[in-house]
């Protein structure tokens, strides 16, 4: 029998992947929680029907790209390909909205589509997201482009770009549609295939085609901006004068209409220039009208998605691998001294140190090597005479200094330990 792999566009996170994982979490965590964000956690999978009146029947996602299936009771169900309609179906469906004012949540986690696999996409994927409901002010739209701005310079990413547009509302929308399938029909034949397959159904979103000579009859057709009623340039010209005034550079991008229907007014994206072709790392926007769309009362709402796998791959070139946050790596060899060095790693753990025991029962030397790869500050070492004694021979890893000292002394020390430890790694400057 042949080997079982993975399905092809999913993939396995090793070891060696999850620490940049969990530094963007650890890092997402701590700035939405001073930003006084909620995590919410919602199901894989949903009623298929969320999605198709949530993000759009005409749209790629709903029409080609959504993994659906009927369970043993004949319900269509999808498994979720993006985050923000199950949030708002779990906003309506706890009422969320009856506990007044503004609710600031965030998640985290897989979502699935039917896509052609390649760096940075896989058909499970996965993003971290905020929602902001409640706030039809221009402040909450630029609150959450602030956030997204902060959480990937927080993450030390540079050669970022953020684009901006207004798609108005429902009214600005139609009066534009129109007047862009006008504009188009005459080149239908030269459009490239998805885009001919849009202009009746979705024509906004041939204005996003990477065809390049749809993007050269895109140029010369109707901007958006010119179809906007007084309310929605004014509340887009608010968003471009408070990010001017906290400093946020952003370019105006006329073509940028982002994929699902929900969106209403404010539409943007970050991009990396180190990203090649699939370039935005982060999109998002306000959808003014989903949450009353999907059964819920009329409520402003503004939001972003960050995709993991393509902020991964960014980090990965600009950073080195984290190393885990390792206080001892504790080498032993002899019987008594491995069992002494079992002993010891447990009572340093409920001290509330981390410990990795070299279980490998290996010559001195080559544990003393992996001990240099762990990250760790100090290396533990027991050996013969040691466990005799009952001693530790105490290695810190940055200066090289060592002492020999009593393994009942060692575990009284604890808070002068965390110190000097909290020391080597945080040096003063």
């Amino acid at each position: 029998m042949g080997i079982i792999q993975a399905i092809r566009g999913t993939r396995d996170l090793l070891p060696e992947d999850i620490v940049y994982w969990q530094k963007v979490e650890s890092v997402t965590r701590k700035l939405l929680t001073q930003a006084a964000y909620q995590e919410i956690r919602t199901p894989i999978f949903e009623g298929t029907d969320l999605f198709e009146r949530g993000i759009g029947e005409n749209t790629d996602v709903v029409g080609k790209e959504m993994y659906t299936f009927l369970d043993r009771g004949d319900r269509s169900l999808t498994l979720r390909p993006e985050g923000t309609a199950g949030v708002v179906r779990s906003y309506i469906e706890h009422k969320l909205h009856g506990q007044g004012g503004v609710q600031r949540l965030w998640y985290t986690g897989p979502m699935f589509r039917y896509e052609r696999p390649q760096a940075g996409r896989q058909r499970q994927f996965h993003q971290i997201g905020v929602e902001l409901l409640g706030s039809a002010s221009a402040r909450a739209d630029v609150e959450v482009i602030a956030l997204a701005n902060d959480l990937l310079g927080n993450l030390g990413l540079k050669n970022l770009t953020l684009s901006l547009n207004s798609v108005g509302n429902g009214e600005d929308r139609q009066n534009y549609r129109e007047a862009l399938v006008n504009y188009l029909s005459p080149y239908q034949q030269e459009l490239d295939k998805d885009s001919q397959e849009r202009l009746q159904r979705n024509p906004l979103r041939i204005l996003d085609s990477k065809d390049q000579r749809t993007q050269e009859i895109a140029q010369n057709a109707p901007q958006i901006w010119q179809y906007l009623g007084e309310n929605s340039r004014k509340h887009f010209d608010t968003v471009q004068q408070l990010l001017t005034e906290l400093g946020i550079a952003y370019q105006l991008n006329h073509c940028l209409v982002r994929g699902l229907d929900y969106y209403s007014h404010t539409a943007f994206e970050i991009q990396s220039s180190d990203l090649g072709a699939q370039a935005t790392v982060c999109g998002g926007g306000r959808y003014d009208g989903l949450v009353s769309q999907l059964g819920g009362p009329e409520t402003p709402a503004v939001g972003w998605a960050i995709g993991m796998e393509r902020l991964i791959l960014l980090l990965q070139q600009i950073q080195p691998k984290p190393l885990p946050e390792l206080d001892f790596y504790l080498v032993s060899r002899g019987e008594k001294a491995e069992s002494q060095a079992l002993i010891l790693a447990h009572k340093l753990r409920k001290l509330d140190f981390s410990v990795e025991l070299d279980l490998s029962g290996s010559a001195f030397n080559k544990q003393f090597k992996r001990a240099d790869r762990s990250g760790a500050a100090i290396c533990l070492v027991l050996g013969d005479e040691e466990a005799h004694k009952q001693t530790v021979n105490l290695k810190w890893m940055g200066t090289k200094e060592q002492q020999a000292i009593a393994q009942t002394e060692l575990l009284g020390m604890v808070e002068q330990l965390r110190q000097q430890i909290e020391a080597q790694k945080n040096p003063v400057i």
